[in-house]
């Protein structure tokens, strides 16, 4: 039996839930040339949506597009490698004439190619190392999309990695390349509303008024419940609304999580079946025992100021004030200053990020594993 409530890999439209609004707009701002800005909390759904727009037929069959998740990079070679391996695999499989095309581009890693002996293909033989002049490489992976047989639209998610960088002119350098491209259109996605907002609506960086604004909410609840509601059904298994919303409120209406946990309700309700909320509950927590190893060592790796600043800011969900002598003394913390300092380093850790006024776990299940760490008898539905 297929679980409807897919977790990984593409999603067909079938199981694609909403996001009606956004799939329009986001193909409308493409098909006009336009670059977009796509804010959204981590694990909000923006890479699945990017997925899913390209593979539309408004844009699968006339443009080359590219996805490149750069979260996990640190340096401008790092962001090169990526962005060069990305369109590499990518082409790999669109267009033959392309691909060696792009090979045969990179000059500085021309001597770095392989090919395939069988299909005379280029093979990806680079590796990060071999990248000694990134800004070079980046100016010839440009080039060569400049000059591709069809337009091409690039998606780099977590963009604000960049601003990371150890190198200081990332912005300017990506910017005095990006601008002077006619057959490339960019969506920048990023999930630290702080740095993306800095990155693109302050007038002292090389990005500001560079793109159109557009922004990733939760899915309404009035959407969410009747499509959850519906697969159960179609399974021959009950779902309560009521049940929906309750997980809905627990999970703050994050996609990934939602998804997950009703791909592991679904696969323990049996036909004919109600998926009850114990079945829920437990559900959630073999989740988080699955993970429990990863975020026990998480934590074991930041010093205990920063841990009980974690803790505080967890068991308030949304902490606001949190240099207020109130949160402070609520939470027995040290002082400003020491709160000022372990803030700055979680969130450099992506432990938390900044929404609006207040701080959050951007990962739900992370939060809960917390709280049942600190209670763990409590219920969490």
């Amino acid at each position: 039996m297929k679980n409807p409530f897919i977790i990984t890999g593409k999603i067909p439209e079938a199981y694609f839930c909403d996001r009606r609004e956004e799939t329009a707009k986001l193909i409308r701002s493409i098909s006009n040339g336009d670059n977009i800005c796509l804010l959204s909390p981590r694990r909000m759904g923006k890479s699945k949506l990017i997925q899913f727009c390209y593979d539309k037929p408004e844009l699968d069959k006339k443009y080359y597009t590219f996805y490149i998740d750069i979260l996990h990079t640190s340096s401008l070679s790092e962001f090169t490698f990526a962005f060069g391996q990305s369109i590499f695999e990518t082409l790999r499989s669109r267009s033959e004439k392309m691909l060696k095309l792009f090979a045969l581009g990179l000059k500085s890693l021309n001597a770095k190619f392989g090919f395939d002996p069988g299909s005379s293909m280029p093979t990806f033989s680079v590796e990060l190392g071999d990248i000694a002049r990134p800004e070079y490489t980046l100016q010839e992976i440009f080039t060569c999309l400049e000059q591709a047989d069809k337009p091409c639209v690039v998606a780099f998610d977590e963009l604000q990695q960049v601003c990371k960088s150890p190198e200081k002119n990332v912005e300017a350098l990506l910017r005095s390349h990006i601008q002077h491209l006619s057959n490339v259109n960019f969506i920048f996605a990023g999930s630290e509303r702080h740095l993306i907002s800095e990155m693109f609506l302050s007038s002292a960086k090389p990005f500001y008024n560079s793109t159109s604004q557009m922004e990733l909410f939760p899915i309404v609840q009035e959407e969410y419940t009747p499509f959850v509601c519906k697969w159960f059904e179609a399974y021959q298994k009950k779902k309560k609304k009521e049940n929906v919303r309750r997980i809905y409120e627990l999970l703050e209406g994050n996609t990934y999580c939602m998804q997950r946990t009703f791909h592991e309700a679904f696969a323990n309700t049996a036909t004919d079946g109600d998926c009850t909320t114990e079945i829920l509950e437990q559900s959630i927590r073999s989740i988080l025992e699955d993970n429990g190893h990863t975020y026990s060592r998480m934590l074991a790796q930041i010093p205990t100021r920063q841990k009980e600043l974690l803790y505080a800011i967890a068991s308030e969900g949304k902490a606001d004030k949190v240099l207020g002598s109130a949160f402070i003394k609520r939470h027995s913390l040290q002082s400003a200053s020491s709160v000022q300092a372990a803030l700055k380093k979680l969130l450099a850790l992506d432990f938390i990020t900044m929404e609006e006024s207040y701080y959050t776990l951007p990962d739900r299940f992370m939060s809960l594993y917390i709280k049942l760490r600190q209670n763990p008898s409590m219920r969490l539905l």
